[in-house]
């Protein structure tokens, strides 16, 4: 079973998209980005649903960019999911190396078909 990590921090959020993956999904939880990046590397989850403004040391982008910089995870899918909606904010995120970005609100039917997608690329290549 595929492995997400959903990371948000208003648990609203977290609980509506545990309800739309838990059927399909292995998924582990955080609420900041510290907790996401220990959760990334300990459990190398197949997909991350990041978050950017989120409280602690580390936000969302710095959170992808710490994945994209290390060896052990850089590979893994990052689907950025955040209230920020400018046109800049999403190309900033996929400049980054994010594999889609999404803003709140969000369909979770689409936000599910854009995890599909990623993951049978994942198969794909393997």
């Amino acid at each position: 079973m595929y492995k997400v990590l959903i990371v948000d921090d208003q648990i609203d959020i977290r609980r509506m998209m545990n309800i739309v993956l838990s059927d399909n999904y292995a998924l582990l939880e955080a609420e900041d980005g510290m907790t996401a990046l220990n959760l990334v590397r300990q459990h190398k989850p197949d997909v991350v649903l990041l978050d950017i403004m989120m409280p602690g040391e580390l936000d969302g982008l710095q959170v992808l960019q710490a994945i994209r910089n290390d060896p052990e995870i850089k590979d893994t899918c990052v689907i950025m999911v955040s209230a920020k909606g400018q046109v800049t904010d999403a190309a900033l995120g996929m400049q980054m190396g994010a594999n889609a970005y999404f803003v709140k609100p969000f369909s979770p039917l689409q936000l599910l078909a854009a995890i599909k997608e990623q993951l049978a690329k994942l198969d794909s290549v393997s």
